[in-house]
């Protein structure tokens, strides 16, 4: 019976080991991604089924760990619209309206497979507990567990390179089990600074068959804001970032 009790106890400790071991390499890849708070431009591309397209380009300003604020520059029919978003709380602000009006994560302001916790994405390792799945000669594959019934989805895999730590592709998982959406991290590009990551995300989703979008990277920089800048009071007033 002691001896049982003791490797119990011993198995015990070292799930508890390689989940801290876990979670460490999680916030690894999230620092391997981007600086704690940065500006940068992005470009986003939605294309259809009948090869059609649509293109978006976007000024995002993050501070921290849950302080996102993001300023379309294009199309010129969205231009000046923004969005906000302060750990789950989101935010869209229409300068006709002059207002922010409330928006849910699993919503899409642009359309197409990225969702708005998709386009103001905060650190996985705010949003998730991390266990290892698996491991490959070359890869990591990390479980992830979403904190609380906030996020977005419920679970993620996670495919990570063993050399550099840098992501690879994420699938996102329902409750059910439900295969979500897939997340493709590619073209590795120097953006400066110390600051080496894929510049595209592609995604798509066995939910909208035919579809997808991607996320394009065009400059990412190490920028520090005030708090003011990450309020409803200030969303009409991110352009002037820029100047």
């Amino acid at each position: 019976m002691k001896f049982l009790s003791i490797f119990i106890i011993t198995i015990l400790f070292a799930g508890n080991i390689a989940a801290q071991d876990a979670n460490k390499l999680l916030k690894e890849v999230d620092d391997n991604l981007m600086p704690e708070s940065y500006e940068s431009i992005r470009k986003l591309i939605n294309e259809e089924p009948d090869g059609s397209k649509k293109e978006f380009t976007f000024y995002t300003v993050k501070k921290g760990k849950d302080k996102i604020a993001m300023l379309y520059l294009a199309p010129a029919s969205e231009k000046g619209r923004s969005t906000l978003r302060l750990g789950e709380n989101m935010w869209l602000y229409i300068p006709s309206a002059n207002k922010p009006i409330r928006i849910t994560s699993l919503q899409s302001v642009v359309g197409g497979v990225f969702n708005n916790a998709d386009i103001m994405q905060l650190d996985y390792s705010t949003e998730y507990d991390a266990t290892y799945s698996t491991r490959t000669d070359t890869e990591y594959i990390l479980d992830l567990k979403a904190k609380n019934k906030t996020v977005a989805y419920d679970k993620l895999k996670m495919w990570i390179t063993k050399n550099k730590k840098i992501l690879r592709k994420v699938e996102a998982y329902s409750a059910s089990g439900m295969l979500i959406k897939t997340l493709e991290f590619k073209d590795d590009k120097n953006f400066g600074g110390g600051l080496t990551r894929p510049s595209v995300i592609e995604t798509y989703s066995p939910l909208y068959k035919g579809y997808r979008s991607l996320m394009i990277y065009q400059t990412i920089k190490k920028r520090e804001f005030p708090d003011e800048v990450f309020t409803q009071n200030y969303m009409g007033r991110l352009g002037d970032l820029r100047k």
